[in-house]
């Protein structure tokens, strides 16, 4: 039998380059441009030496296209990612002008719409294009964003249906994983969001109605469920160079299919609870009656008139009815 070797994936780590100033190279390709200019126009009023001016033009020219070439533009929150010769060769972060080799490429990690159904991106100041390899686009946005995971429905663990909302606020840590560690990494987010949903709900009883104060359920422990669903979804999603800065469930109810038998269970639980509250006061007024006439000597009962005094009394408190009062003219006996 052969020994099949599972090779451990390396996870790329994030090399931050050293930031230059590009404003030189920048107003030297503007002036070098400028020049390029003249010379062009100098080819055409001096004939006879057209040939100096046209090999001028060409070389300010390339110069002017390779220093531009150098400077790269970065907003607050932004960030590129260099490739050299297919090689990884650094993140470039901050807000300005900088300067960067030449032959560097950026590269923009691919960027879709995500595959799971309900689910929708809002993700401000993006500039990602979709593909591999981009020379004119490529900036990761380095801003916080949220992925909205609309109406999952999901079974709890009695098994019963329900239908959930979740918001995920994440935002991006290691531009190095995102661009080469993972194919397409809001996609990604998300499918790890829906799997980490399902395991967590599916370990809680939506309501525990035999023991409010007891266990955990997913109505009553909602803050401590949320942070157990952030700690899934960051275990992860750190392999695509992410962070959760929060994890909610923002809607929970039954499933429709469910929802009617669910709800008469709640309501006839209500009406339970209402009943034994009422049945307990009750007890309590009869036995503090009973001691006040026997405490006062008021009257003196045997048992026979106590059992009817209770039964009555526990009638007009207990009964869903108000009591009609009855005027007893003659002897008790």
């Amino acid at each position: 039998m052969e020994n099949i070797k599972q090779e451990k994936v390396q996870a790329t780590e994030e090399i931050l380059i050293k930031h230059k100033n590009g404003m030189p190279h920048l107003l030297g390709g503007i002036l070098l441009t400028l020049g390029w200019i003249a010379s062009v126009v100098f080819i055409f009023l001096n004939l006879n030496i057209w040939w100096m001016y046209t090999i001028l033009a060409v070389v300010l020219l390339i110069i002017s296209i390779i220093l531009f070439s150098c400077v790269e533009i970065l907003r607050p929150q932004e960030a590129v990612v260099y490739t050299l010769f297919g090689e990884y060769y650094g993140t470039l972060k901050g807000s300005g002008i900088f300067a960067v080799n030449p032959l560097c490429v950026r590269f923009a990690p691919e960027l879709g719409e995500p595959t799971s159904a309900g689910v929708s991106l809002s993700e401000e100041g993006v500039s990602v294009t979709t593909g591999s390899t981009n020379i004119f686009g490529g900036k990761l946005s380095l801003k916080t964003k949220t992925i909205n995971n609309d109406k999952q429905k999901v079974n709890d663990l009695m098994g019963n249906p329900i239908i959930v909302d979740t918001m995920v606020v994440w935002r991006v840590v290691d531009t190095a994983k995102v661009a080469f560690d993972v194919e397409n990494y809001i996609e990604y987010l998300s499918s790890q969001c829906d799997s980490a949903l399902r395991s967590i709900i599916s370990l809680y009883p939506y309501d525990v109605p035999e023991d409010p104060t007891g266990g955990k359920s997913l109505r009553c422990s909602i803050d401590e469920i949320s942070e157990e669903l952030k700690n899934a979804i960051q275990a992860k999603a750190e392999v695509a160079g992410l962070e959760i800065l929060e994890a909610r469930i923002t809607n929970m109810y039954y499933a429709p299919e469910i929802a009617s038998a669910m709800l008469q269970r709640q309501q006839a639980k209500a009406i339970i609870d209402a009943k034994q509250t009422i049945v307990e006061g009750a007890v309590d007024i009869v036995d503090m009656a009973l001691d006040r006439l026997n405490q006062n000597n008021i009257v003196e009962l045997d048992e026979e008139r106590k059992a009817a005094m209770v039964s009555n009394l526990l009638v007009v408190l207990c009964g869903g009815k108000e009591a009609q009062p009855v005027v007893n003219s003659g002897s008790i006996y």
